[in-house]
């Protein structure tokens, strides 16, 4: 069990995360009004570059915003760490099940949806992210856990080989469908050059998902799973 001091502060790591994912609802709900007012679908509706790069600040803001609530909270390098993914994860589940509540969307866990615009835009069913998330919940509740006993526990390098890996291996996925839609149109080199941006937006409004990965994603997940496995099982041999 977490010692009393834990409890308090994953309770309000919780509550500071669920807020989160309402205020990103929210903001989904007003941009979705403006772009989407029939309700949201593919293929994505053009925006300004303007527009475009306020939102992919707004993304990075969020991230800072969940990474320092970890930061602050943890004791150790590793359990701020495992907060900032707790955090991450509680604000993700909570977005979708704040937009469910306020406008009926996602219709099933199978549904499309953008998940984020940095470094390119990444797109999966609904479930996916939930997956991701219970994933990351799960490592930052061991991490916390073994804390309590001990607090110079770490993750280990062997640990980090998987856990590297198996994120980029996940990202891919998100990201693969739509890259290779993009990279039928542009070079890889279009996408870092300033003066390429206005078509490239241009461009992403014709995109339409055409079918999600499911075999890199589910090696990405199986990948993740295993670090954390190895994680629990050495901690577990130590207490």
């Amino acid at each position: 069990m977490y010692n009393k001091k834990t409890v308090k502060v994953l309770f309000y790591l919780t509550i500071f995360s669920i807020a989160m994912g309402y205020l990103e609802s929210a903001v989904v709900v007003y941009l979705r009004q403006i772009f989407y007012p029939d309700g949201f679908a593919f293929p994505l509706k053009a925006i300004d570059q303007h527009t475009a790069v306020v939102e992919v600040l707004r993304e990075a803001a969020t991230l800072i915003m969940l990474a320092g609530a970890g930061i602050i909270s943890g004791r150790t390098r590793t359990e701020k760490f495992g907060f900032f993914l707790f955090c991450f994860a509680i604000w993700d589940i909570f977005y979708y099940v704040f937009l469910k509540l306020l406008i009926g969307w996602p219709e099933s866990l199978l549904t499309w949806d953008i998940l984020f615009l940095i470094p390119v835009t990444w797109v999966g069913p609904v479930i996916a992210p939930v997956i991701n998330s219970m994933t990351m919940i799960a490592l930052a509740g061991f991490i916390s856990y073994f804390t309590d006993k001990n607090l110079s526990i770490r993750i280990k390098k062997p640990e980090w080989i998987l856990l590297i890996p198996g994120s980029l291996v996940t990202i891919i996925s998100y990201t693969f469908d739509y890259m290779n839609f993009m990279l039928s149109r542009f070079n890889w080199s279009d996408f870092f050059d300033p003066s390429m941006q206005s078509q490239i937006l241009e461009n992403a409004t014709g995109y339409i998902p055409q079918s999600f990965p499911w075999w890199i994603f589910i090696a990405g997940e199986l990948v993740l799973l295993s670090a954390i496995y190895r994680f629990y099982a050495r901690q577990r041999k130590a207490v």
